[in-house]
């Protein structure tokens, strides 16, 4: 049983992390896309039709990576977690479904109608094309979130005698309060990655000498987008999400902020250190005392409870994975931060375009955003376990009894093999997009 618990989780997480990789990007870029063509309606002026054209052609076969790696999962709920979609179907598999019909429908019927409809439809209905694309892509988000945020913290649900839940009250799905936060902190997680693609392949373009027009438009967007997310990131979005997990899973705050033992004059927070899940400690810390108790509660003396105020099977099951992505997750977001303040500051000097360095950097930061964002996700989902739904349903009860471990590492190792294949296309893809360039060159 615990193999096949292991290898079910494994496989999930590969599989989930993977497909991550392209919504996170589709759903920022889509904003951006509209603001490239609202310009252009704006001002007339080509060169925003024609950025607009340029990051759709990427946001289609980010789009298309997506939705290919994105069914796997499902059909995972029914082999690898039939006991949880058994138990819990009447209720995620509504805001699934509707995830499916509404968003995905909407999102990709209005994409086809941006790439090849424009001279046909016209300036305005190009945009409104775009808008619902973009309406779209975020209306997905929220459906996927909402799933997420009952299972992180239920509401509206009756048990049943068999164990399954239903729903009760349906507005409740959409007016939980963990819902509205994650999903703020998710879509601005987006902007910031997108915003990251966009000034890098601004500045790889000025550092290559080609599309010095197109090079300056995407580096100034990107970076004016990527401070203005990176800050709304941190606060009020992230600080939000915080105070939630402090109130609702205080265990799991305890964990991912690495509070062994309460303190009673207020908590420190943590700069660096290393769980010692041996001695119940931290390796080699560094805090500053009491500011996490200010930042949860406004209160400098406020205490928070540490993972000795709790038992052993109501804490995380992976304290030391869920304390790294958390902090890996806040770190990259403070540089992110610091970076694009300081390329709004050369922006504003009129130095941006021509400082190599900055201009290095930004394109070669681009991973990182990437993967604060999986850590993010990582943080969430390794802060609920051991529980599927948070405080009812346990990991270990939703799996299917009847998928063997062998079976899950023999198809875990082709999706791996499959992945790396479809990612390898995916480069190529966006990478000769770029290269080409939104503006072919003349020679």
């Amino acid at each position: 049983m615990d193999d096949m618990l292991f290898y079910d989780r494994l496989q999930f997480a590969f599989t989930i992390t993977f497909h991550y990789i392209f919504p996170q990007l589709t759903m920022g870029l889509s904003l951006l896309i509209v603001y490239f063509k609202g310009k252009y309606l704006r001002n007339n002026i080509e060169k925003y039709n024609n950025a607009a054209k340029f990051f759709m052609k990427i946001f289609a076969v980010n789009f298309t990576m997506g939705v290919v790696t994105g069914i796997p999962m499902e059909f995972q709920f029914g082999t690898n977690w039939a006991k949880f979609s058994e138990l819990t179907g009447g209720i995620i598999g509504q805001t699934l479904a509707m995830e499916g019909m509404f968003s995905f429908f909407l999102e990709s019927s209005f994409l086809a109608l941006f790439i090849f409809g424009e001279k046909l439809m016209g300036q305005k209905l190009h945009f409104l094309t775009g808008f619902l694309v973009f309406l779209g892509s975020w209306a997905s988000g929220w459906f996927i979130l909402s799933t997420n945020a009952w299972m992180q913290h239920p509401v509206g649900y009756e048990v049943l005698e068999n164990g399954k839940f239903v729903l009760e009250n349906f507005s409740a799905l959409f007016t939980n309060p963990w819902l509205l936060p994650a999903f703020l902190h998710n879509q601005l997680a987006s902007v910031v990655t997108s915003s990251f693609v966009v000034a890098s392949i601004g500045a790889f373009y000025l550092l290559r000498k080609k599309q010095l027009e197109y090079g300056k438009l995407f580096l100034k967007t990107g970076v004016v987008f990527g401070l203005i997310s990176s800050v709304l990131l941190a606060f009020p979005t992230g600080d939000w999400n915080a105070k939630n997990v402090a109130r609702y899973q205080p265990a799991t705050f305890a964990a991912m902020e690495g509070i062994f033992k309460t303190e009673e004059a207020g908590a420190e927070i943590v700069l660096i250190g290393q769980p010692n899940m041996v001695e119940k400690k931290l390796d080699n810390k560094i805090a500053v005392p009491n500011i996490l108790s200010f930042l949860t509660y406004q209160e400098w003396d406020k205490q928070i409870p540490g993972m000795d105020q709790f038992k052993e099977e109501e804490l995380p099951d992976n304290i030391p994975a869920l304390y790294y992505s958390y902090h890996i997750m806040v770190g990259l977001g403070t540089l992110f931060i610091g970076i694009m303040a300081l390329a709004f500051f050369f922006l504003w000097r009129k130095k941006l375009y021509t400082s190599k360095r900055l201009l290095w950097t930004i394109m070669f930061l681009v991973p990182f955003p990437y993967i604060a964002n999986i850590t993010g996700w990582y943080t969430a989902e390794l802060g609920r376990q051991p529980y599927l739904v948070y405080g009812l349903l346990k990991t270990s009860d939703g799996i299917s009894p009847t998928v063997s471990s062998g079976n899950t590492l023999f198809t875990l190792l082709g999706f791996v093999a499959l992945y790396m294949l479809l990612g390898l296309l995916f480069l190529v893809l966006v990478g000769k997009t770029i290269n080409e360039g939104p503006k072919p060159q003349t020679h």
